[in-house]
C-alpha cells in the first residue's frame, strides 16, 4: 500500500509499481523477490476481513518463501501487524510490515531505506510478525504509531525493539523462538467496540451499544486502569455487560506502563464488576486479540488461540474465556 501525493496535495493509494527491482535495484543483492498485489487502498480503509485475507495468503504460501514483506500504509499498520500476529501464531519465518512517511517518489523519502531494511530482516528468519521502520524492528503486536510528522513514526514503549539496524543487525534477546505450524483459522468477530474514557463520558451511550449487539468492548481507561465510579460511573455498564456475557477489556490510555485494576478504587470497582485487564498491551493489540479470541470461541472447531485455554474448551462463557485468553501471552503481546 504505497501512497503518492494527489494534485490537491492529499495522499492517496499509488498505482502499484509491479517491479520493485526497477525502483530499488539494490534489492537484487538481498534476495530473490516476487511480488503480489492484494489491495490498493488507503490503510484507513483496512477492515478485519482484509486482515484475514492477508493472513490466509501468507499462511498458504509459507512453504514457498523464506520470508514475507507487507507494504502497508502507516495509519493502521499497527492494527494489521497485531492481527497478523494472532492469526499466524505458528511462525518459523519472518513476516515484516513496512511503509513510509513520505512517498517513494519524493526526494526525501524514507520508503527506500525502510523497504531495504524490511527485505533484509525477512531473510533472517526472525519468527515474528514485525514492523520495520526507521532502522528498527518492532514486535508487531507491541508497536503503535506515535508520530504523524517525523520519520521515527513507530515505537514500542513497553517492549524493546526486536532488532536495531545500523552497520549490522543487532537482535534483542527477547525474539521468540520458532513455533510449530498450526491450522489456519479465519474466524474473527468484528463487532467489538473501542471507547476512550474521558471526563463527561455518558454511560448511557455504552449501555446503548450493548443493545445494538456489541460482542466485546475495549475500554481505554485512565492511567493504570482507573474509571469513574461516582458521578457518571461506568460500573453499572460493566455489570450490565457481564450479565449478558459481553467481555469488557480495560487498556490504558498511557503509551507506557500497565493496567493494574487494584491500584485505585475505580479500577478495583471495575474488576469487581467483571472487567478484564489488558496489562501492558497496546490498544491495537487489545482490540485485535479480542476480535480473534471471540471469533474462535464460536462453533465446535478449536482455533489456534482457543486450543490453549481450558476455559474456552469447557464453554464457561465468553467473559471467562476472554479473561483466560488475556491472562496469557500468545505471541509476546504482553509482558510475562
Amino acid at each position: 500500500m504505497m501512497e503518492r501525493a494527489a494534485t490537491d496535495g492529499a495522499l492517496k493509494p499509488e498505482v502499484y509499481r509491479s517491479d520493485l527491482l526497477v525502483e530499488l535495484p539494490v534489492l537484487r543483492s538481498i534476495a530473490e523477490i516476487e511480488t503480489k498485489v492484494l489491495y490498493n487502498l488507503d490503510s484507513s480503509d483496512m477492515q478485519p476481513n482484509h486482515w484475514v485475507e492477508l493472513a490466509a495468503a501468507i499462511h498458504s504460501s509459507m512453504d514457498d518463501y523464506d520470508g514475507f514483506v507487507v507494504i502497508h500504509g502507516t495509519d493502521t499498520m499497527a492494527y494489521t501487524a497485531s492481527a497478523l500476529a494472532f492469526l499466524l501464531p505458528g511462525l518459523a519465518k519472518s513476516v515484516v510490515l513496512t511503509g513510509a512517511q513520505r512517498p517513494l517518489n519524493a526526494v526525501r523519502t524514507d520508503a527506500r531505506s525502510n523497504l531495504v531494511d524490511a527485505c533484509e530482516v525477512a531473510t533472517m528468519r526472525i519468527p515474528e510478525v514485525g514492523i520495520v521502520f526507521n532502522s528498527k524492528l518492532f514486535r508487531g503486536c507491541r508497536a503503535t504509531k506515535l508520530d504523524a510528522w517525523s520519520m521515527n513514526a513507530f515505537g514500542s514503549p513497553s517492549c524493546p525493539p526486536l532488532a536495531e539496524l545500523g552497520l549490522g543487525v543487532q537482535l534483542g534477546p527477547h525474539v521468540l523462538p520458532p513455533r510449530a505450524p498450526v491450522p489456519f483459522d479465519a474466524r474473527i468477530e468484528p463487532r467489538v467496540l473501542a471507547v476512550r474514557t474521558f471526563p463527561g463520558l455518558d454511560p448511557k451511550l455504552l449501555l446503548g451499544a450493548l443493545a445494538t449487539g456489541v460482542q466485546g468492548v475495549v475500554l481505554e481507561a485512565f492511567g493504570a486502569g482507573n474509571v469513574p465510579r461516582l458521578e457518571r460511573s461506568l460500573v453499572p455498564f460493566l455489570e450490565a455487560a457481564r450479565r449478558i456475557d459481553v467481555p469488557v477489556v480495560i487498556a490504558s490510555q498511557c503509551p507506557r506502563g500497565a493496567v493494574d485494576l487494584g491500584a485505585y478504587e475505580g479500577g478495583l470497582a471495575a474488576a469487581r464488576a467483571g472487567a478484564i485487564s489488558a496489562r501492558d498491551m497496546t490498544a491495537e493489540a487489545t482490540v485485535t486479540k479480542l476480535m480473534i479470541t471471540l471469533g474462535q470461541l464460536d462453533g465446535d472447531h478449536e482455533g489456534p488461540l482457543s486450543v490453549r485455554y481450558d476455559a474456552m474448551r469447557e464453554n464457561r462463557g465468553r467473559v471467562e474465556a476472554a479473561r483466560t485468553a488475556f491472562d496469557h501471552a500468545i505471541v509476546g503481546e504482553m509482558t510475562a
